[in-house]
C-alpha cells in the first residue's frame, strides 16, 4: 500500500489522477496540495490547502512519508505572460520538489510535461526551454524514480470549456481527423492519467515517455 501526494488535482489531468488513486487498491492514503477543496469526499483524501507554491515551510508534515507524486500543476501558453510561465513552469516544480525530496528518500516523481519539452535548453520556443529547464530540475535531484510525460494534443474526455480557439479547433478536427494520424500526435485526458498511474504505482522502463511510449503503456 502506497501514500500518494497531487498537485493540481483540479485540472483536467490532476482530477483524473486523483480519481484514478481513489479506486486504486494499491494506494492507502492521497495527499492533495491544492489552493481549493475539490469536493471530493473519500477516506483516502487528505486535502491540503496552500496558495504559496514557492514556499511549502507551512505543510512540511504533509510531504513527509509519501511514495509517490504526481505533480499536475500547468498553464496554457498564452494564457499569462512569459515571465508568469516561467515561474509556474519551472520555479513552482523546484520549489515543491525540493521541499519533497528534502524528507523523501523513496519518492517515485511523475511529472506532466509537454511534447517538445528541451532537455539541451537549446530551444527558442518558450514551451520547450521552461518545460526542458523543469525536467532538468527534476532529474537532478535524484528521487527514487522519475518519470517525465511528453503528451502531444490531450483530448477532453469529459466535456469542459475549452481555454481558447486553438483547442476549440483541435477538439472539432481529433475525432475525424487527428486521432487517426498516428500514435505520436494525441492522446485522451484520461488514457493519460491512467498511463501516469500506471507508472507512478507499479514503475516505468524508461524515463521519458513519448506521446506514443504513453499510448504504449495502456496497450
Amino acid at each position: 500500500m502506497k501514500n500518494v501526494i497531487i498537485t493540481g488535482s483540479t485540472g483536467m489531468i490532476g482530477s483524473l489522477v486523483l480519481e484514478k488513486c481513489l479506486k486504486s487498491d494499491t494506494v492507502e492514503k492521497i495527499t492533495v496540495i491544492a489552493r481549493r477543496k475539490s469536493g471530493v469526499q473519500h477516506p483516502k483524501l487528505v486535502e491540503v490547502i496552500h496558495d504559496n507554491f514557492l514556499d511549502y515551510s507551512t505543510v512540511i508534515e504533509h510531504l513527509k512519508n509519501q511514495d509517490v507524486c504526481f505533480y499536475c500543476v500547468g498553464v496554457y501558453t498564452g494564457a499569462v505572460s512569459k515571465d508568469k510561465f516561467r515561474e509556474i513552469t519551472v520555479d513552482y516544480t523546484n520549489a515543491f520538489a525540493e521541499t519533497l525530496r528534502l524528507y523523501n528518500d523513496r519518492t517515485t516523481f511523475c511529472y506532466l510535461s509537454g511534447q517538445g519539452a528541451d532537455l539541451e535548453g537549446k530551444s527558442r520556443i518558450m514551451f520547450a526551454k521552461d518545460k526542458g529547464a523543469a525536467e532538468r530540475l527534476l532529474i537532478k535531484l535524484n528521487f527514487d524514480q522519475i518519470y517525465l510525460f511528453r503528451p502531444g494534443y490531450i483530448y477532453p474526455s469529459t466535456p469542459r470549456k475549452e481555454p481558447n480557439i486553438s483547442y476549440r479547433f483541435m477538439r472539432v478536427i481529433y475525432k475525424p481527423i487527428l486521432s487517426k494520424l498516428g500514435s505520436n500526435l494525441s492522446v485522451t485526458s484520461d488514457q493519460l492519467a491512467q498511463a501516469m498511474v500506471n507508472t507512478g504505482l507499479h514503475g516505468g522502463k524508461k524515463v521519458i515517455f513519448e506521446n506514443k511510449d504513453i499510448r504504449e503503456v495502456l496497450i
